[in-house]
């Protein structure tokens, strides 16, 4: 079956717009008996009618999500419903059970249980019971897990269960998150809580997801929106601690090694074994077998520290065009008509091949050592195609327990070129070109900042976006890390959420996703919210094709229009439930927080010289600063602080 794919049973209350589910052929030819089975009724009129029984001694994230469970159908139906641990006895007539358990085997006999496919969920009802369930896997012994920045309590390799019932709370109880907190979570109340029989399945194929806003990934803590990313089924997943291990796997290499195996490191034109360009930034010779070994023993002492850790960088190192080793026997592995690029060694600069086949060989051969040091346990060798190596490889395919990060210039846009080709490349082709060499790509951009993502402006392309996201995921793709979504909810959080829906599943609309949102969120002042969202990306993608300044499409007709359509917004909800007007506002927050910024960037170049700016800066600043620092406006407030300062220094003086 194709990644993505979704299967469901004719029968079902809700049917999943947003899941791309199908009817399947089969599924609409069971017995007519068995379509008119009475509904399983969960609540009815203030009363619970069946409890959640979740299986004995679950890890804490499968048990946190069964108490969620209990207390989004008391938000929706009005009573909670009691959560059971373990088998109880008498077993009741109806239940809810979440995660797999042997009576359900009993239960339903009809359905499979054995979960095939990496976080496969699996949500089922056959009038009488429901089971909410997925593949999870977890080692008693490793539930707590320490990262740099937090200890981690109730750590899984995969989180089935869980993200099944973050499924269910979406696609059938029909709650959204639409952005972090209480204001942007949206309920629809009911008296009756019902399901016919229905059967749905699903895998995602996108199983590196917490990259979408990396910060607020399960053990960070520097990011503002953990909770909302568990909800939305991006913190949770089976490679759920990859992007930390995405590092460039050599830059303590020099400081260990330099003076008793210098023979680690690439030969330079000049005979010697320099370190060129940098410690942080030096190459090795990789088809040194002393180089493979001490990998490997790096590998068995990290496994010591860290028991649960499943991948291991042999990415070279930064500044990337810099120093490769030019001995024959790395040499050898480098194919005469690969791609060229241009590359640098101290005192020289030469056109030369692209260096993607030496660096899949190299991988290689550190994943079948790893195969053969740890037989049976499912380990990978990740790498970049960075620089020298972004185009595809000519000759090499990747092993099986390699992956590849795509570490390209290209986020919304499949025309944008690659900076660094010689004969404009495309950086989608490139990505194209890795996925036909290999199963394993993993998609890691480094966002280019043409749209004022860094800089907490409205970067929200969101047609493009969904355009990426559908590319990526034909070619192979099975992970996205972001480099660097910085959070700010006021000004981008509806890309954000758009990206975290298409992660869990790249085939869907998005403009469908949106259009949900707006009305969600918005009811009667849907229309014009949306109006005022796709202005904003009409605007920023203007700003980028035509290379404008911020200022030049930041302009007072667009504020004069922006804020039109919010005034026509507030106008449409005069009537309505107070939690439209609140969410508009929250809109606002975020267009007057991007007019002082655009007029902070045109007092930065005149705050040296002319008082009247300085001062007025000096002011503004006092307007700025309030907003970013607010809790409850979701802002990353230090990464806003250090990318304005490295960019608009002035502003700070």
């Amino acid at each position: 079956m194709r990644h993505g794919m979704a299967i469901c049973a004719v029968g079902t209350v809700l049917l999943m717009v947003a899941s791309g589910c199908t009817v399947s052929q089969e599924n609409a030819k069971k017995k007519d008996s068995e379509l008119r089975a009475a509904p399983l009724v969960l609540v009815d009129k203030g009363v619970s009618l069946a409890p959640i029984i979740v299986f004995k001694d679950a890890p804490p994230m499968t048990r946190r999500a069964a108490d969620e469970l209990a207390a989004y159908i008391e938000k929706v139906g009005g009573v909670k419903p009691q959560v059971i641990e373990g088998l109880p006895n008498p077993v009741p007539e109806r239940a809810i059970w979440v995660g797999f358990q042997p009576k359900l085997k009993e239960l339903f006999p009809k359905t499979d249980f054995d979960f095939k496919h990496p976080e496969e969920i699996l949500i089922v009802c056959d009038g009488k019971n429901l089971a909410i369930a997925g593949r999870d896997r977890w080692d008693p012994q490793h539930l707590v897990v320490k990262t740099d920045r937090a200890t981690i309590n109730g750590w899984q390799q995969e989180f089935g269960t869980v993200n099944a019932v973050y499924t269910f709370l979406q696609d059938y109880l029909d709650v959204r998150w639409l952005w972090p907190g209480e204001v942007g979570e949206d309920i629809i109340r009911k008296e009756r809580i019902a399901f016919a029989p229905f059967e749905y399945r699903y895998h995602p194929q996108i199983r590196l997801r917490n990259g979408i806003i990396y910060q607020s990934f399960i053990g960070d803590g520097r990011g503002v929106s953990s909770d909302w990313g568990r909800l939305q089924r991006t913190q949770l997943d089976s490679s759920n601690r990859a992007f930390m291990f995405m590092v460039h796997a050599f830059y303590e290499w020099w400081e260990r090694f330099h003076q008793t195996h210098p023979e680690y490191f690439a030969l330079q034109p000049d005979g010697t074994r320099s370190g060129f360009p940098s410690p942080g930034g030096v190459k090795m010779c990789q088809s040194n077998p002393g180089v493979w070994d001490q990998w490997l023993d790096d590998v068995a002492k990290k496994l010591e520290k860290d028991p649960t850790r499943t991948m291991f960088s042999a990415a070279f190192n930064d500044c990337s065009d810099n120093g490769p080793c030019i001995c024959d026997k790395c040499r050898v592995w480098d194919v005469p008509d690969a791609k060229k690029r241009l590359l640098i060694w101290s005192g020289m600069v030469e056109e030369y091949v692209a260096l993607s086949d030496r660096d899949v060989m190299f991988a290689n051969i550190l994943a079948r050592k790893l195969k053969q040091r740890y037989p049976g346990k499912d380990y990978y060798v990740q790498i970049f195609a960075y620089g020298p190596t972004r185009p595809g490889p000519v000759k090499n395919k990747l092993d099986d327990n390699v992956i590849v990060s795509h570490a390209s210039n290209w986020f919304a846009g499949q025309g944008d070129i690659d900076p660094d080709s010689l004969d404009d490349e495309k950086s989608s082709q490139q990505f194209a070109d890795w996925a036909a060499m290999g199963s394993n790509v993993f998609y890691r951009p480094n966002l280019p900042g043409g749209g004022g993502y860094n800089l907490m402006l409205p970067d929200v392309p969101f047609g493009r976006a969904t355009e990426t996201f559908r590319y990526v995921a034909e070619h192979n793709c099975t992970g996205i890390w972001l480099d660097t979504i910085d959070e700010c909810w006021p000004t981008q959080g509806p890309l954000y959420y758009l990206m975290a829906h298409l992660a869990w599943n790249p085939y869907q609309d998005g403009y469908a996703i949106m259009d949900d949102y707006y009305r969600r969120g918005f009811g009667p002042a849907a229309g014009q919210v949306k109006a005022y969202w796709s202005l904003l990306e009409e605007t920023r993608n203007q700003k980028v094709d035509g290379k404008l300044t911020f200022p030049q499409a930041y302009n007072a007709a667009f504020f004069k229009r922006a804020a039109g359509l919010l005034d026509e917004a507030d106008a449409g909800v005069a009537k309505a439930p107070e939690i439209y007007r609140q969410r508009i506002a929250y809109v606002r927050v975020g267009l007057d927080f991007t007019r002082k910024l655009i007029e902070a960037m045109e007092l930065n170049t005149r705050c040296k010289t002319d008082k009247a700016a300085a001062d007025r800066m000096r002011a503004l600043w006092k307007e700025i600063e309030p907003i970013a620092k607010n809790k409850e406006n979701y802002i990353y407030y230090h990464a806003f602080q250090e990318k304005w300062k490295a960019q608009y220094p002035n502003s700070w003086k």
